[in-house]
């Protein structure tokens, strides 16, 4: 990281409901006024004043998502022992000339499988440990569907700090090895991630845990906002018209809305460019935000009997859910739903051109061609299909073959 006058750019945290806001300098949660989501706020003037893009080009790409410290919660942007990292972000973006030339679009493909511990997960968890190791936090814990408990293992074992985590029982057999490898405390329900949050939410009354639950701590989503931030620059700081997300809990869509009205806030983006269009991605054995869309509802409902192979995507209760339903409408994008024997097709087809992907990565094969299809995707569009983890955390998945 460069040189440069240290200071935090941090102000607030700010409820995405009403609008409360709380300190930043304290452990908070859920907004205590209305039990919204907190979403951190920066002082976007300052920034635009003393940050300008060009000095975020010149740094080195290995710098990963630290590139936009001053766009993440840091008392010192400038220092890098702030920093609780094993290397995250810098992820390649892939052009599919293959897709392009059957569809008629820029297709692309981001590929966060090369993150530390094989998913996106790595971004949330970097900044997300270490706000919650500056806050004071002394043990961590969250329920999660697989990846998310690995990358909060790891990093919790990076920074010094203990680590809690519930999943299903029959989540992928190689995360719960993980989070035992990194020394956390690894808790099986019988159930869904909505019951392995329950098992938390009791231990945190009892115990006094750090509750690192999606979106009950506001920094996991600071981490994969950078993925907008990483996207935009990787197209020349003009985003592409689509993005195509999994959508389990939504951090990461959610992500990409906030990282790009801070862009367009910094006048980062290039002229004339617009924020992008975003496509939720769920599968049909769980998909209560495209079920909430098609009804033009203003929240999700709980899925009962939620099953798919694409353990990410099992996720019948998003906490932000209702947020989820507002960033479709203000970016204008749209939300549909996939069957696992699709997503399992396109596995073996990913495969055969070189790209080994996750579940529920591969679910945004079948999905960008249904866009394509019916006219909502147009001609020529560039479109970004976001694959969130590497097909190697799922060896027992196994793809249908046409």
């Amino acid at each position: 990281m460069d040189s440069q006058q240290s200071t935090n750019y941090l102000i607030h945290l700010e409820c995405a409901d009403c609008g409360a806001t709380v300190s930043a300098e304290t452990i908070q949660h859920l907004c205590p006024a209305c039990g919204g989501i907190l979403l951190a706020r920066y002082d976007l003037a300052r920034i635009q004043a003393e940050v300008p893009r060009e000095r975020i080009a010149s740094r080195l790409w290995s710098d990963g998502l630290w590139r936009y410290a001053e766009l993440l919660p840091l008392d010192d942007p400038a220092d890098p022992m702030e920093h609780v990292t094993l290397g995250e972000g810098a992820t390649p973006l892939l052009a599919l000339p293959w897709l392009s030339a059957e569809l008629g679009v820029d297709a692309w493909l981001k590929d966060e499988g090369l993150n530390p511990t094989g998913s996106f997960k790595a971004r949330g968890a970097a900044v997300g440990v270490t706000r919650a190791k500056r806050l004071g936090a002394r043990t961590i814990a969250l329920p999660t569907a697989g990846n998310a408990g690995a990358a909060w293992a790891a990093y919790g074992a990076r920074a010094g700090l203990p680590v809690v985590v519930a999943m299903p029982r029959d989540a992928p057999a190689l995360t719960q090895r993980e989070v035992s490898l990194y020394g956390a405390r690894l808790h099986l329900v019988d159930g869904l991630i909505s019951d392995a949050g329950k098992w938390i939410a009791q231990g945190v009354q009892a115990e006094g845990w750090y509750d690192a639950s999606t979106f009950k701590e506001p920094y996991r989503l600071e981490g994969k906002k950078t993925m907008g931030y990483e996207l935009a620059e990787q197209f020349g700081w003009r985003p592409p018209d689509v993005i195509l997300y999994p959508t389990g809990g939504g951090v990461g869509l959610i992500g990409f809305w906030k990282a790009f009205q801070e862009m367009a806030a910094l006048g980062w983006l290039a002229e004339g460019a617009k924020p992008p269009r975003l496509v939720v991605v769920q599968a049909a054995g769980c998909a209560p935000v495209v079920r909430a869309w098609e009804a033009q509802a203003e929240a999700t409902e709980f899925w009962q009997g939620a099953q798919t192979v694409a353990a990410g995507l099992r996720v019948p209760g998003p906490l932000a859910g209702r947020l989820i339903l507002r960033v479709l409408r203000e970016t204008q994008g749209t939300a549909l739903a996939i069957e696992d024997d699709d997503l399992r097709r396109a596995l073996g087809e990913l495969g055969r051109h070189g790209l080994w992907v996750c579940p529920e990565g591969a679910a945004l094969l079948p999905a960008v061609r249904r866009l394509r299809n019916e006219g909502w995707l147009r001609e020529g569009e560039r479109v970004v299909l976001l694959n969130t983890g590497s097909g190697l955390v799922y060896p027992d998945v196994e793809s249908l073959n046409e």
